[in-house]
């Protein structure tokens, strides 16, 4: 099984350090499972995931075969199985990305937030203290937070690492608690973490109750365009595999009891990136000029719903070296090409419980 390498394989394997990185199977976190097991085949990755409605085997399954990867079905709410997990591997490091992230089912349902994004993230922190037992050294304990814990920007300004917090949304607020626990766990106990807030994520793999891939998939059946209130909100979009190098790198050399805030440096008011969207997809697809656009179809705003975010990477940047690698019209139309390629994927995420969400949502 795998690709094996022989005795020096199993050398490795004797040696290399174990890291359980949850949220695996979603959007963001599939990206860092295989940028980790692709190019640290030293280390022996686990990858946890509950498989919710955001979490899909598909967007992993090229490294699914490989001998330093492991697929774990869990939920991290589960504190007995959390802790059974940590004693069983002794994990070395944790990337922790598994979260509830959907602002709009974070306003409907908010206790599901706070047992996800917040017992979660205490479940592992108290696994992680407990198997580490104050031998710290070697051990890494990475939160991936947002930029929208510290709220609403105006019309000038960045998000910097000391900007106080100010969650608007049950989400926001649930992650900013999240936050908080690390560093309590850290300033407590003296567990080693390191957190990031980033900004908005687009790429392959996104499930599409997110802006970009909900305006690429109603393209392509020719439905409406939903945008809220006047559609001037404005947000810092951050292509998602940059993210993931942004994350190995922060892992690996970000300081102790740090945060970073990982950004685009792109902003974009929302009307014009979907304006943007369907100009590229009539491109694509062989429509009419403009055809798209006549599906974009104002809808009413969601409570809470914050002005701008921006972020102000420079810290990442000076210290680490970071920076984005494609502009927004590059890797737009990288992940437009991805959907188009991908129409089997796209129409497996769409059906079922995800339908009945968008239409109650939306309709």
């Amino acid at each position: 099984m795998g690709r094996s390498r022989g005795k020096k394989q199993i050398f490795l394997f004797l040696i290399m350090k174990k890291i359980l990185i949850t949220g695996g199977a979603g959007f963001i976190g599939s990206h860092v499972v295989r940028r980790m097991v692709k190019n640290y085949p030293e280390y022996q990755i686990f990858n946890l995931d509950a498989l919710t409605y955001a979490g899909n085997l598909e967007n992993i399954s090229d490294i699914q075969e490989y001998s330093n990867y492991e697929f774990v079905k869990g939920d991290i709410v589960d504190a007995v199985f959390i802790n059974e997990l940590f004693q069983k591997h002794q994990f070395d490091g944790v990337i922790h990305l598994a979260a509830e992230s959907h602002v709009d089912r974070s306003i409907t349902d908010p206790l599901s937030f706070v047992k996800t994004n917040v017992i979660g993230t205490m479940n592992l922190l108290n696994a992680a203290k407990e198997i580490w037992t104050g031998n710290y050294d070697g051990k890494r304990f990475y939160h991936v937070s947002t930029d929208e814990v510290y709220g609403s920007l105006g019309a000038t300004g960045f998000f910097t690492e000391t900007t106080p917090y100010d969650p608007n949304s049950p989400y926001s607020a649930s992650k900013a608690s999240s936050d908080h626990f690390v560093r309590a766990y850290g300033e407590t106990y003296g567990l080693p973490y390191v957190i990031t807030n980033c900004s908005n994520n687009y790429g392959p793999n996104h499930f599409p109750e997110k802006l970009i891939p909900l305006l690429i998939n109603n393209i392509l059946q020719s439905k409406p365009l939903p945008v809220y209130g006047d559609g001037k909100y404005t947000r810092d979009w951050l292509y998602v595999i940059d993210h993931a190098i942004a994350i190995d790198l922060v892992f690996h050399k970000g300081k102790n009891h740090e945060t970073y805030n990982i950004g685009g440096f792109n902003e974009w008011q929302n009307i014009d990136l979907v304006k943007l969207l369907c100009q590229k997809m009539d491109e694509k697809i062989g429509r009419e000029k403009g055809k798209s656009e006549q599906l974009i179809t104002f809808v009413k705003d969601r409570p809470g719903h914050d002005l701008r975010y921006a972020i102000d990477a420079s810290k990442i940047n000076k210290e680490l070296g970071w920076k984005p690698s494609v502009t927004f019209e590059e890797g737009l139309s990288q992940t437009i090409d991805w959907y188009l390629n991908n129409r089997n994927w796209l129409d497996n995420v769409t059906s079922g419980n995800y339908q009945n969400y968008y239409e109650k949502q939306y309709q």
